[in-house]
């Protein structure tokens, strides 16, 4: 890296935005929140981690750490429970296809999705809004419609989004069809929605029309540049489960990981299956409400919303004294506050239950990782809970101690602002060590 590059990004090290100079394969999809870049690579370097170790990421969301362990030749795990991020993430660490190929059959299926919408009056351009009287916009079945966010997406792009997954269906070719729908995906929530991110997702002014196919392209020309320029890095394995990340004995060797970058969930009351609730329903990751809530159940407990009867992950924090102050104070300022709903009576168990599930995290972790392994937890501090703080990172690290972990440091990443109560919150890199046993 040349001094200039080096200096300006030492400039910008707390930020929290996709460097441009970062963007191939991160820029696919990723979550509007998603840590940068940027902070894997220092850890990558602070860690000194070299292409014969290993590094996992167990809670690996869109494949933040492991496109950029393979893109400096180190091989990457990660585990998701969230179907749609573990379908991204894996798309995202294979550069085998040939971007050619790919753009040559993209276009194939555009020109059939173009010819069927023509045939109905309608072009995939917003300056033409002529639709055949005789044309009935396609929709979803109505159990499947309740799953989105109300007017998360327009009808007639709902209509040509429709038509063309019939395409790829119809066109289906197994060696690009994992980027197409990837593609389909940001092209979404980046322009085809009503979606805006500011950092929560929520419903923007409802457009009559958004090109769709026209989207589509776009992102896959994307892919098929970054493919391209990143082929003599396709060989560096990189392997992602769909898998609970409290139980990773059930999909991971014993003693086979050196090092761990990752950014769990916070306790922030954010449900992260809305984030993405419009590709994961229009690709067909969830089609009902069972399905919904069979993927809520095998996330950490980190909002009102996943909370479930049989729920016992607090069982591991019970003589944690803290956690149960903590939990204890946003109950009786729910009782002084005469909160009475559903799911403020459950804020002081979801703190419980989030503390206790990475508590079991961690605790099942020291199997597979190697003497010697070194780990770093981007956490951030919260106060959303009746404006109760609660020190994330802090109370981590002294989870991480009492079972066994060395505490290395802490270190400042950035400082936020909380929505709520205009604080300026933490977020922190918990550095620990494993020693062995």
């Amino acid at each position: 890296m040349n001094y200039a590059l080096a200096r300006n990004r030492s400039a910008r090290r707390e930020d929290n935005k996709l460097y441009p100079e970062d963007r191939a394969v991160h820029d696919w999809y990723r979550f509007v929140l998603s840590f940068p870049p940027h902070l894997v690579q220092d850890y990558l370097q602070k860690f000194g981690v070299t292409p014969d170790q290993r590094v996992l990421d167990p809670f690996c969301g869109t494949g933040t750490v492991l496109v950029e362990c393979k893109k400096q030749g180190i091989p990457g795990v990660g585990i998701e429970a969230n179907p749609i991020a573990h379908f991204a993430s894996r798309v995202k660490v294979n550069w085998s296809i040939d971007p050619d190929y790919l753009l040559k059959h993209a276009q194939q299926v555009a020109d059939v999705a173009l010819t069927r919408l023509r045939a109905q009056g309608i072009e995939d351009v917003t300056l033409f809004h002529i639709v055949q009287d005789h044309c009935d916009l396609r929709t979803l079945p109505d159990e499947t419609l309740k799953l989105l966010l109300a007017n998360s997406i327009s009808p007639l792009p709902l209509h040509k989004t429709l038509i063309l997954l019939d395409c790829l269906n119809e066109q289906y070719d197994e060696r690009c069809s994992n980027y197409e729908k990837l593609a389909l995906a940001k092209a979404l929530v980046s322009s085809i929605s009503n979606l805006q991110f500011g950092p929560e997702v929520g419903v923007g002014k409802a457009k009559h029309d958004a090109p769709v196919i026209a989207s589509w392209l776009v992102c896959l020309r994307a892919m098929a540049n970054d493919v391209q320029k990143l082929r003599d890095k396709a060989a560096t394995p990189a392997e992602v489960y769909l898998a609970d990340a409290r139980y990773p004995q059930q999909v991971l060797a014993p003693h086979s990981i050196d090092a761990i970058i990752t950014s769990p969930p916070y306790p922030n009351e954010k449900d992260y299956t809305r984030t993405t609730r419009l590709e994961s329903v229009l690709l067909g990751f969830i089609n009902n409400k069972a399905e919904l809530q069979a993927l809520k159940r095998g996330l950490l407990r980190s909002n009102t919303r996943g909370i479930y009867k049989g729920d016992d992950d607090d069982q591991w924090v019970t003589e944690h004294p803290e956690i149960q102050r903590i939990a204890r104070e946003i109950e009786a300022r729910r009782v002084e506050l005469g909160k009475t709903s559903g799911f403020e009576r459950l804020y002081a168990q979801v703190t419980r239950l989030y503390f206790g599930g990475m508590a079991k995290h961690l605790s099942e972790l020291r199997e597979v990782l190697r003497p010697g392994a070194q780990l770093a937890y981007v956490v951030g501090d919260q106060a959303s809970y009746l404006r109760i703080m609660i020190p994330t990172g802090q109370l981590l690290a002294d989870i991480a101690q009492s079972l066994g972990y060395e505490l290395v440091g802490v270190d400042l990443f950035r400082t936020r602002l909380a929505t709520a109560t205009k604080q300026q919150l933490r977020e922190e890199v918990i550095v620990l060590r494993w020693a062995g046993n």
